[in-house]
């Protein structure tokens, strides 16, 4: 049985809550990638830490049936990746979440994506 991706969403970040997980922000992406449909950014207080929330998220998934494509990042853990095909999970410490501030991407991205929508309203057709 597969897995609705909202329901899948609403797991991975129980499970990054369940480890103490701080931060957490999930961005749509289904628009504006070719690669995942959401993506979600979270953080914990260092590397340890970030790899307790990484494994917890790994662990689940394994358990729920929810196929793992790949991993990234848990020997130094301060930037882990987990690429679950729709969603990709990004755990960070504080300093490299600052640092690439990745949300600042998909905020960009909505800016621009509202300013060419209201600009094509005001385009005027004439026949």
């Amino acid at each position: 049985m597969e897995i609705k991706l909202e329901e899948m969403v609403e797991k991975i970040s129980f499970w990054a809550e369940e480890k103490k997980a701080e931060r957490i922000k999930v961005y749509d992406v289904r628009n504006r990638s070719d690669y995942t449909d959401m993506i979600m950014v979270c953080e914990g207080s260092g590397d340890l830490h970030n790899r307790a929330i990484a494994q917890n998220i790994l662990d689940m998934a394994k358990e729920n049936s929810i196929y793992v494509l790949g991993k990234e990042g848990m020997d130094k853990g301060t930037w882990i990746l987990i690429d679950l095909v729709s969603v990709i999970v990004h755990v960070f410490d504080r300093a490299t979440r600052e640092h690439y501030d990745l949300e600042e991407l998909w905020e960009v991205s909505d800016k621009l994506r509202n300013q060419e929508t209201m600009d094509s309203d005001q385009v005027e057709i004439e026949n």
